[in-house]
């Protein structure tokens, strides 16, 4: 294929112009904060399960003080109605009684307190463990909503790249022979299409091309349009190639 060795020149900022456009669906598609948002997500979820596991075992303690200080009444009552009816008996057998009833009911409330004690101390550690989790679920959602929101203007900076490397490279291809560019757009669906034949070395692929293919390089036409005999990309000669 013959080709204007300009034209051919110009396929370089057509793949560069493409690079650029790969590099911008990328970004818009696989923006650098998604990998974490998604670690986040995931971690949210195990989070989450763990405030409610400590948050159930809160609501248990603080039921269980309730039922204590439910007893604690009822038997602080149960002492006031018995003193009452020992300070109005005269009956020694019923004072007897009464006394004996107080005095299990002393222990019963000093049992009742013992247990007060306990249970709210457990509370107040459950408290802590429950606050603790919420501020670990707060700053996990805190960095997620952040990284979200880079994402997005990440996105968005993405697709402003693209829309103008697509433009950059309609204005390019259309400088460029039609032929040389369908050429060129069917190489790119395997792989480089084109690239710099730079001091014996294809750009496209970073291969050293043998002496015995520089001299089939050197001896072909400036307009012939040649290709590298490792990637098959079109060679674009220049006065940097070392052939002449």
């Amino acid at each position: 294929m013959k080709a204007a060795p300009a034209d051919q020149r110009r396929l370089l900022d057509l793949a560069e112009l493409d690079a650029r456009i790969r590099r911008a669906e990328h970004a818009q598609s696989h923006p650098p904060q998604a990998l974490r948002v998604k670690e986040l997500l995931s971690q949210r979820v195990t989070l989450s399960q763990e405030l409610s596991r400590r948050a159930g075992a809160r609501d248990d303690l603080k039921l269980e003080l309730s039922r204590i200080e439910s007893d604690v009444a009822v038997v602080e009552a149960r002492s006031a109605r018995d003193a009452q009816r020992l300070a109005a008996s005269s009956n020694s057998k019923e004072a007897q009684g009464l006394e004996s009833e107080l005095a299990s009911l002393a222990r019963r409330t000093s049992d009742l307190e013992d247990a007060e004690l306990v249970v709210m101390e457990r509370l107040e550690a459950a408290e802590a463990a429950v606050t603790e989790q919420e501020a670990i679920v707060a700053a996990t959602n805190e960095e997620g909503t952040r990284l979200s929101a880079e994402a997005k203007e990440a996105v968005t900076a993405a697709q402003h790249d693209l829309s103008n490397a697509q433009r950059d490279r309609a204005a390019v291809a259309g400088d460029i022979a039609p032929a040389l560019v369908a050429l060129y757009d069917r190489l790119g669906t395997r792989g480089n299409a084109a690239g710099l034949l730079r001091r014996g070395t294809c750009e496209a692929c970073h291969m050293v091309l043998s002496g015995t293919d520089m001299n089939s390089v050197r001896s072909a036409p400036d307009d012939d349009v040649i290709f590298c005999p490792e990637c098959g990309a079109i060679l674009v000669r220049t006065d940097e190639s070392g052939i002449w």
